[in-house]
């Protein structure tokens, strides 16, 4: 009995040494894959060193706040990037991240000759963020527009009657927190909201009308809330261009005085690992091959995880839903 109990000792104790340099050896994996991929990645630490070159900034998804893409703006307006093309593919987002977008871009055309292309979708927030510019550019197929603001929230007090639950609350004023998803909205709480969509509507109508140069009659028909083909916003004054890449670097050349024959090279805004795609796959796949495929499935599920906190967009939004109401 003696023998058998060293033996199944001397087999934990070996198991325990090969989980460690299991572990050991995947650690060194992901960080060589990591040092890898930041050297690799142009641009990946947001700088823009190549002179004579145009920038191509791209925008792509939901828009939020963003401090590391107003830094990295920041640093594209003191760079030796003779021009910048900004492409855009985005349904919208917060306000508050369009505005600040909007602002980033305002400041950053300041200092260089800058140009949009509307790659797909440049609707409500993503909308803000292309009159930035003083030219806009679309494919004829490309969504623009859906002028206006949205404030959601789920109301859950009719399930919550059902399954017998209630919420209870003390608070110092009747809108404090209002409204909160446990009850009816009250009539109150309601015409406040109604008053913060009206007030940020008429700022997005406003920067519109000023940035395009329209005057009431042409805003009305581009701010019920729609999109538009490239074809249609063209005559509606929302773009300026029927286009691609090609076609914003031969207005730069024709209109900015750009040097022709110039080449369009990527500037990353965030260089963060999370936005190098093939990262997390490459690290879920090392600890697969050795052994620890627990941990494999906990980082693949972690990227689920980051999509569905995508959608969690919190305060008013700029944003284009087709399957909702906007």
């Amino acid at each position: 009995m003696s023998l058998d109990s060293d033996i199944i000792v001397d087999r934990r104790r070996i198991r325990r040494k090969l989980t460690f340099w299991r572990v050991v050896a995947a650690l060194v994996a992901i960080v060589a894959i990591a040092g890898v991929a930041l050297v690799a990645a142009p641009g990946t630490r947001g700088t823009f060193t190549s002179a004579g070159a145009i920038a191509r900034v791209k925008i792509d998804g939901l828009i939020r706040s963003d401090s590391e893409r107003v830094e990295a703006l920041e640093r594209l307006e003191n760079s030796r990037a003779a021009a910048v093309i900004v492409h855009i593919n985005s349904p919208g987002g917060t306000t508050a991240g369009s505005e600040q977008l909007y602002d980033s871009l305002v400041r950053l055309k300041a200092k260089k000759p800058l140009v949009v292309v509307v790659e797909g979708l440049a609707a409500s927030g993503g909308y803000i963020g292309a009159i930035a510019s003083d030219h806009i550019i679309a494919q004829q197929s490309s969504l623009v527009g859906s002028i206006g603001v949205l404030f959601q929230y789920p109301n859950v007090a009719e399930l919550l009657k059902t399954i017998g639950v209630k919420v209870e609350e003390v608070k110092s004023s009747p809108l404090k927190a209002a409204p909160n998803g446990f009850e009816p909205t009250s009539p109150e709480a309601r015409a406040a909201l109604d008053a913060l969509v009206k007030d940020s509507f008429a700022w997005f109508k406003g920067l519109v009308k000023e940035r395009r140069g329209m005057d009431d009659t042409q805003l009305e028909k581009v701010a019920d809330g729609r999109v538009f083909t490239g074809r249609q916003a063209v005559d509606l004054k929302l773009i300026d261009q029927l286009g691609d890449e090609k076609t914003a670097v031969t207005w730069l050349v024709e209109q900015k005085g750009v040097k022709k024959g110039l080449p369009v090279r990527d500037y990353k805004l965030q260089p963060r690992l999370g936005d190098l795609s093939f990262l997390r796959a490459a690290a879920a796949m090392t600890l697969e091959a050795l052994g620890l495929s627990s941990i494999a499935h906990q980082i693949e599920q972690s990227g689920v995880a980051r999509a569905v906190d995508r959608l969690g967009l919190d305060g008013m939004l700029a944003l284009w839903q087709p399957a909702a109401s906007n």
